[in-house]
């Protein structure tokens, strides 16, 4: 059982909902959301120097949405400064990081309405074929969240699949390195299943239980390293899990807040997105509340595998 233990942040970033770290290899930055308040966020030159020196809050490059942002990703020959893919609330986007401005490529509904305004994109992932998987959820405000969201993939002209309806938090995808399997994390079940995945016809199938969670926290984020390892984010429980393609826990890091969101590669280290904590003090996390929001960075010894770019054909 590997042990890691992280007590600072590399990056004050004071996020309401940090979320979607992506590494951006053509610029070495680190893009992320904030969900809340509706941002995409950059942080330069992440591989370069010191990697454990602490980066000031005022060095993050940010756009500001009209909407929320969950997810973002690569487009396939295209530069990422220029123009990145984005499931915003309404549905899966393509942004102009020049101007800010976004044009819908594929709305979650044909038309808006009482049932668009319900649901807002959360987490999501370019397959091996080029395709973005990507799941909505009951938005902020609106109640209790309930089992009408759905995991969608979307093809490279805009077309979409419904592959799983009625999911209430539908939350991090990868892929083994074989591209054989699809994993994919449902949050308030605490369960992450496994699929037989298709290249081919980029079709899921096979449905089993990969891990399930016994604590409190619900799963969230997620990579898959080159060892075929998944790292788990919790959100409740301050941790991230290292968890061997047999379904077993062998590694844990532990984080002094507590509503840890995402990871992601860089290098073979893994830096780690959070959510405020706005909860009772909690002596196990003194510190929560304080660096809620954070991104932290440690060092694991292993690289992840490349997230998959999305391959548009329009």
């Amino acid at each position: 059982m590997q042990q890691w233990t992280v007590t600072e942040p590399w990056l004050d970033a004071q996020c309401a909902l940090a979320e979607g770290p992506f590494y951006e290899k053509a610029s070495d930055s680190l893009r992320f959301v904030d969900i809340k308040k509706k941002q995409i966020c950059w942080v330069r030159q992440v591989s370069a120097g010191d990697r454990r020196t602490r980066i000031p809050k005022d060095a993050i490059e940010r756009i500001q949405l009209d909407v929320s942002a969950g997810v973002t990703a690569d487009i396939e020959d295209m530069n990422p400064a220029e123009e990145i893919l984005v499931g915003l609330k309404h549905g899966l986007a393509i942004l102009d990081c020049k101007t800010h401005e976004y044009e819908l490529l594929a709305p979650f509904n044909d038309e808006y309405g009482p049932s668009s305004d319900r649901l807002r994109a959360n987490d999501g992932a370019a397959d091996p074929a080029g395709n973005f998987w990507l799941g909505t959820m009951t938005d902020f405000g609106l109640g209790p969240f309930k089992p009408e969201g759905s995991l969608y993939r979307f093809s490279g002209d805009g077309a979409k699949t419904t592959v799983l309806p009625d999911v209430t938090i539908p939350n991090g995808i990868g892929w083994s390195p074989d591209q054989r399997i699809m994993y994919f994390t449902h949050s308030p079940t605490r369960e992450v299943f496994a699929f037989d995945y298709d290249a081919a016809s980029s079709n899921i199938s096979n449905k089993r239980l990969f891990y399930k969670h016994s604590g409190t926290a619900e799963p969230d984020g997620m990579r898959v390293d080159v060892q075929g390892h998944i790292w788990q984010a919790f959100y409740g429980e301050g941790m991230v899990l290292r968890i061997n393609p047999e379904g077993q826990v062998v590694g844990k890091i532990s984080l002094p807040t507590k509503n840890i969101t995402c990871v992601q590669f860089v290098g073979d280290d893994l830096v780690i997105t959070s959510a405020a904590d706005d909860g009772e003090a909690d002596s196990n996390w003194p510190e929560s509340a304080r660096l809620g929001g954070a991104l932290f960075r440690v060092e694991v010894g292993v690289k992840g595998l490349d997230l998959f770019p999305f391959k548009l054909r329009l």
